[in-house]
């Protein structure tokens, strides 16, 4: 790893996430028997799909994003931006714009606590539900490790 990289060269970031409805009673028939399915190693006989809901938010595929938060410093100043509100399009589009427009370079990196675990895979996948097209920051399709452009405070 590069470690005589810019701080300017760094965007550091963080999601929120919830689940896709608000209670267990809104999901499809077909959803809830995915849910199950999906969580019933981790549910084991201690919780019912129903009462372990509330967790969905960290899977995407029964999640979604209600915030991205990010931090960047420009002229010796750290500024941040948050993306947020009920239309998860919105958020994702207006993210992926900033990353075409200012953190697209091969020199430049994002950065999250956990993020190559969960904020950038959940991001990706979003946009993919979502049908954006990826930003070259987060397609790491054919990718080497030494080539993926993540830090991960969680690793330093």
């Amino acid at each position: 790893m590069n470690l005589k990289l810019k701080i300017a060269n760094i965007l550091f970031l963080d999601i929120e996430t919830v689940p896709l409805e608000s209670n267990w009673n809104s999901l499809s028939e077909a959803h809830q028997n995915l849910f199950e399915k999906k969580t019933q190693y981790q549910r084991k006989e201690e919780f019912t799909s129903e009462q372990f809901y509330e967790r969905a938010g960290i899977w995407a595929e029964f999640g979604k994003i209600i915030c991205i938060s990010v931090g960047y410093f420009a002229e010796n100043q750290f500024r941040v931006t948050s993306f947020y509100g009920d239309d998860e399009t919105k958020i994702l589009v207006n993210f992926k714009t900033l990353l075409d427009k200012h953190f697209s370079k091969p020199s430049q990196f994002l950065c999250a606590h956990n993020g190559k675990e969960f904020d950038f895979p959940f991001i990706a996948r979003r946009m993919i539900v979502n049908q954006i097209e990826l930003p070259k920051k987060l397609n790491l399709f054919g990718k080497k490790p030494w080539e993926v452009p993540h830090l991960d405070t969680l690793e330093l």
